[in-house]
């Protein structure tokens, strides 16, 4: 078994992005699964074209991207994504799309087809704060989810993938009061605790990354 999973770059001003970080902690093997550990840029489009040329090359059973969600209480494994483009703010490149579509002819929505229900009850058994979001926005993030699952539809449909937002690090909230955030140990925690669950349970796949027309 393995799984490719992605954290994003720095960007909106902040000089550490929690996802990357929690990402590059995970170890290489969990239990039998082999982590295959990848940065990709905030950027429209090149952050997609990375994803599809780490699929080709390493063939991973599952993909899992990981983003930074400022705001969130805990680690948010995302139901859905929607095929637009709508920045609040410019990506790393200064691009700045306004409703316009991720793919063309794609459908309006993918649903994940990861066990997000069961990846959500692990982090929480655990201890770890966490939550089904049904919304990945209208950022990178939502455009690395529904451009994944597109790719999973047209192009690699034995493969698994979803998204998971996560908060803030401590570090970065020593500005910004009354912000949570949650330690980059326990983020890597449940990411780690995602991986198992997406690797061994099914039960919550009967809408498997579905597509909304």
């Amino acid at each position: 078994m393995k799984v490719l999973i992605t954290g994003f770059d720095p960007f909106g001003g902040e000089s550490i992005n929690p996802a990357l970080e929690a990402v590059m902690a995970l170890p290489d093997k969990i239990d039998t699964i082999e982590v295959i550990k990848l940065e990709i840029p905030t950027v429209f489009g090149k952050s997609l074209a990375k994803i599809k040329a780490a699929i080709e090359l390493h063939q991973p059973d599952i993909v899992i991207s990981v983003g930074q969600a400022g705001g969130r209480f805990g680690i948010t494994p995302e139901r859905i994504a929607i095929n637009v483009d709508d920045a609040r703010i410019k990506d790393n490149e200064g691009n700045e799309p306004v409703d316009v579509k991720v793919a063309d002819h794609g459908p309006a929505a993918y649903f994940s087809n990861l066990p997000i229900k069961a990846m959500t009850q692990a982090m929480i058994k655990a201890g770890i704060p966490a939550s089904v979001s049904n919304s990945a926005g209208t950022f990178v993030c939502n455009h690395v989810m529904y451009g994944v699952l597109h790719m999973i539809h047209t192009e690699f449909p034995t493969i698994r993938g979803g998204f998971i937002h996560v908060p803030y690090i401590p570090a970065q909230v020593t500005a910004k009061p009354n912000m949570p955030s949650m330690s980059q140990t326990d983020i890597t925690k449940g990411l780690a605790l995602c991986i198992q669950a997406a690797a061994t349970h099914t039960e919550d796949l009967h809408i498997a990354a579905g597509a909304i027309c």
